[in-house]
Order: structure tokens, then C-alpha cells, then sequence
């Protein structure tokens, strides 16, 4: 009978990318591996690296650590410059049963944000594919969205999130989101939904729109403690520290998932944070609700109106034009709320009808909801005419 470790093998010495070769660690590779390892991003994305990380602990790696993988299937190399044949990064396979397998890899420092990691992860994926896998799996992070834009690029789909699944450094657990390629599926990267803002931003030279990110938090915290704000949003009361720290921290994910753009509403002359304002539940029909709110002090400037006028014009705004080309927006307020209604009214929002008991009330109950929704033809004709 064969072996695992004979049917899903990784001999390879050596593997060819894009920019990149994979290639079995050298002793020539330690320093390297400590200086990268020693790195804080490392230290904080794999927390199963010794802290500090020492030139025996990388010793013990690229001599012995990194050797045990292949006698089980799978495999753990260096990646490296093409040209120099120097070690800018680590990639590996830990083999599971089934043909399936679960992919890591770091980069250092002095090679990041040139798309090594893709690269190589697309170079080490194929070539287990060739080598018997059927199924490959990476895992992240909530908040490493550059580890997620690699899996994205590299073909990868997101499938779940693992509750509790990984132990932190500091203590406790946290949860990781899966990723998975197969090895009939398409080559290339995994279309996204909502594509990047194109400067990174969004701005009409009075009010500047950015994704919401975790040094948002606290402004974030104040806003959503307005009495009007909790309201509007129908909450029973403000949104705890936690939970805020939550949203922001797991914005950026969310954006790369298609699953909702949270961004950050800037008075673009100060900088200063004036609200946020969102797509929200996001349907494969390409249909989503825009929601906004204002910190009391920046209301009654118009910053409503253009925030939104903003946020929709990319979100249905083609591909081609730099938007998300999504077919429909939606958004609902309070029947009292006639500052929201003007605000969608302004925007080109059409009332399209009333609501009974759609939502929970605040205070108990249910709700009625005025609802509003803007269609990407809406705008053409309002520019036209």
C-alpha cells in the first residue's frame, strides 16, 4: 500500500513563479529567516513563532523544523528573489488526510507589497495540484486583510468563518476565516463585489469618504452613543466598546468579502471625523442598503447629502467607470425623520412606500419604516436632464 506521504508528496527542490522561486530552505537562509521572523507583522500574524525569535530558533527551522513536513506529505520552503536566489519569504503545505491541504506563508519585511506572497502561493498551489491534491486551504484573520488579498488573488473563495478556531499570543481565542481552492477550478483571481475605491477614497472637495479602519474606534464609539443616531439605527441602546472595536477592526474584511463597505464620513479641509455611512446587506441580485449617520455637531451642513450623493454614484456606477456596478440601492427612515428623507430626496432617492412594523423599535415593539430606493438609470437621467 502507498504511503500518504508517496501519493501527495512535494519533492520539488525547486518551483518557478512569477517573480518568485519556491525552493527548499538553505543554511545560507537563516539570518534571513530571523530577521524576518523577528519582524512585529510576523510576530503578530503567527503567533506560534517564538517571541523574541533568535538566530538558534531560526537555525533549528531551516535545519530541522521545516524537514518534518514533507515525511507527512506536504512541505515547507523558502521563497525567494528569482534573480538573487535570496530568501524574501516562507511558504509550506501541512498535508491533512483526503488529498486536502492547508497553506501558510509569510514575507519579509524587505519584500512586501510587491506580490510575492501571491506568487508564490499561486506557484505552490498548482504544483500540489499536479502533485495529487484535490482540495487547498489557507486561513486569516479577521483583521490581516493583506493575507486575504493574496488568497483572493491566488483563486482562493472564502467559504466560513472558524469560531475560536486559533489561540492568540497574548492569551484567549479568535476566530479565523477559510479560504479554499480546488483543482478544477478556474485559473485566476476570485472575482470581487465591491472593487477598491480607485485613490482610495471618495471626495467632492468638501467631504471625503475612506473605509472605516480600527483607528476609527473611538470616534466611532462617540457617534453611535447619540441618542438620535441609536434611534435611527433602531437599537435598543448605544453599541457597547467591544463591539465597536469589532466593526472597525473587521471593516476591511468585510469590503474584501462583498458583504457590506463601511466607510468614514471626513470634512475634507480639517480631517476631521464627521460620521460614517455604509452599504449594508449586500444580495447576490446586486442590491444594497445605503446607511448613514452624523456625529450632532456636522449636521445641518449638507455633509449628509454629499456623503450619500458620493457613496452612490460609485456604488452604481460601472465597472468600467470605477464603481461597484451594483443595480440598486435601498434605504428606509423614520416617518418623523423628514431631514433623512430630504437628504435621499436630494440625492436622487425616489419614496417608493410605507413600511408597517418592519423594524424593532428602540423602545419596544415594532416600527414603520419610510422606504426609498435609487436606481443606476436614475442617475443617468438626472444628469442628462
Amino acid at each position: 500500500m502507498e504511503s500518504t506521504s508517496q501519493r501527495f508528496g512535494l519533492v520539488a527542490e525547486s518551483i518557478d513563479g512569477a517573480g518568485v522561486r519556491v525552493r527548499r530552505y538553505r543554511d545560507d537562509d537563516i539570518a534571513a529567516v530571523q530577521a524576518a521572523c523577528d519582524d512585529p507583522l510576523s510576530q503578530r500574524y503567527l503567533p506560534m513563532l517564538p517571541s523574541p525569535y533568535t538566530f538558534d530558533d531560526a537555525d533549528w527551522w531551516v535545519r530541522e523544523g521545516s524537514l518534518a513536513a514533507f515525511e507527512r506529505g506536504g512541505g515547507n520552503f523558502a521563497i525567494a528573489d528569482p534573480t538573487t536566489d535570496q530568501l524574501i519569504g516562507g511558504i509550506g503545505i501541512t498535508h491533512e488526510q483526503n488529498g486536502n491541504g492547508e497553506i501558510g506563508y509569510w514575507v519579509a519585511p524587505w519584500a512586501r507589497s510587491r506580490g510575492t506572497a501571491t506568487a508564490a502561493t499561486r506557484a505552490l498551489t498548482d504544483y500540489a495540484f499536479a502533485s495529487g491534491y484535490g482540495r487547498m486551504q489557507l486561513r486569516t484573520e479577521w483583521e490581516n486583510t493583506s493575507s486575504q488579498r493574496v488568497a483572493l488573488a491566488a483563486g482562493f473563495r472564502r467559504e466560513a468563518v472558524q469560531r475560536n478556531s486559533a489561540l492568540a499570543r497574548t492569551g484567549g481565542r479568535h476566530d479565523l476565516i477559510v479560504w479554499s481552492r480546488l483543482a478544477d477550478d478556474p485559473p485566476g483571481p476570485v472575482h470581487r463585489v465591491l472593487p477598491d475605491l480607485a485613490d482610495g477614497r471618495l471626495t467632492d472637495g468638501t467631504v471625503t469618504l475612506r473605509p472605516l479602519d480600527p483607528a476609527d474606534g473611538e470616534a466611532m464609539y462617540g457617534l453611535h452613543r447619540d441618542p438620535d443616531v441609536i434611534a435611527a439605527a433602531y437599537r435598543t441602546g448605544p453599541l457597547e466598546p467591544a463591539e465597536v472595536s469589532r466593526i472597525c477592526a473587521r471593516a476591511g474584511a468585510h469590503w474584501l468579502a462583498g458583504t457590506r463597505a463601511h466607510l468614514a464620513v471626513l470634512d475634507t479641509a480639517s480631517g476631521a471625523f464627521a460620521g460614517d455611512i455604509g452599504l449594508f446587506d449586500l444580495s447576490p441580485a446586486g442590491v444594497a442598503n445605503l446607511g448613514y449617520s452624523l456625529s450632532r455637531q456636522w449636521r445641518g451642513r449638507g455633509i449628509a447629502t454629499r456623503a450619500a450623493r458620493l457613496l452612490s454614484g460609485w456604488a452604481l456606477a460601472g465597472r468600467p467607470d470605477g464603481g461597484a456596478g451594483l443595480n440598486r440601492l435601498v434605504a428606509g427612515t423614520d416617518p418623523g425623520n423628514t431631514a433623512s428623507q430630504q437628504v435621499l430626496t436630494r440625492v436622487g432617492f425616489t419614496r417608493e412606500g410605507y413600511q408597517r412594523g418592519h423594524l424593532p423599535a428602540p423602545g419596544g415593539g415594532r416600527a414603520d419604516v419610510v422606504s426609498y430606493a435609487l436606481l443606476a438609470t436614475d442617475l443617468t437621467n438626472s444628469r442628462s436632464g
